[in-house]
């Protein structure tokens, strides 16, 4: 198994074989908290405009998402797994768009599957590579808004690798790592509305979901995220 741990648009790009999508802060622990409250389906998107075509053609569906870390306007939830971890979405569609996780999804066309993976199902997405076996697996860090890499996904790519390899992980030192560099922001007041600091705690529940996330494109811009068990 060939392994590569690549970054933001360039690396969604170049992935090749099973591609796995990293977005730990925070749009793919939203979307695996979204599916633990019940959601029946996530249709991913990388633009606002196909979000809200989106409600027109299903209405009712929940959107769910950011641009600059903040909710857009008329949409119902943030990017914050805090803000829906007591909301009950049994039987609802959501729509997610985001500035980071859902772009790299919609530039991993080169891909012959793609992944969406966080901490908090890593474990299940390292099984489930290894119960595929493919011969090459991209790991994509999306890194902040795709503008440079961060300290959480680079570590959860690393995490996911060493797993297949059989290596053991420092997960405690990198939380604490994480927590001084690029998970700051979380801890900052000005923050607190969008940004909370237990989103913080949230996003690196290590293992705490045993599903992954497979992206199946059903339209232009449109993927939905399989909720398999794994």
């Amino acid at each position: 198994m060939n392994i590569k741990i690549l970054q933001l648009i360039e690396g969604a790009l170049e992935a090749r074989g099973h591609a796995v999508i990293i977005d730990v802060f925070r749009a793919f622990t939203t979307a695996c908290t979204a599916y633990a409250n019940g959601a029946e389906r996530i249709i991913v998107t990388s633009r606002l405009d196909t979000a809200f075509s989106l409600r027109e053609e299903n209405p009712g569906c929940i959107l769910m998402g950011e641009r600059n870390e903040k909710m857009v306007s008329g949409f119902d939830f943030g990017n914050s797994p805090t803000a829906i971890k007591d909301v009950d979405f049994k039987g609802r569609l959501v729509v997610q768009t985001t500035s980071a996780g859902t772009q790299g999804i919609a530039h991993a066309g080169s891909a012959n599957e793609v992944i969406a993976g966080s901490f908090v199902n890593a474990g299940a997405v390292a099984r489930y590579l290894r119960a595929q076996d493919p011969a090459d697996v991209s790991l994509v860090c999306m890194g902040y808004a795709t503008d440079y890499p961060t300290e959480e996904d680079t570590y959860c790519a690393r995490y996911i690798s060493n797993e297949l390899k059989g290596l053991d992980s420092n997960f405690d030192a990198w939380v604490e790592e994480i927590r001084r560099t690029s998970g700051r922001r979380f801890f900052l007041e000005e923050n607190q509305a969008h940004a909370p600091a237990t989103d913080f705690d949230l996003c690196l529940r290590l293992n705490r979901y045993d599903f992954i996330l497979k992206a199946i494109k059903i339209a232009e811009d449109r993927y939905e995220l399989l909720k398999i068990p794994a």
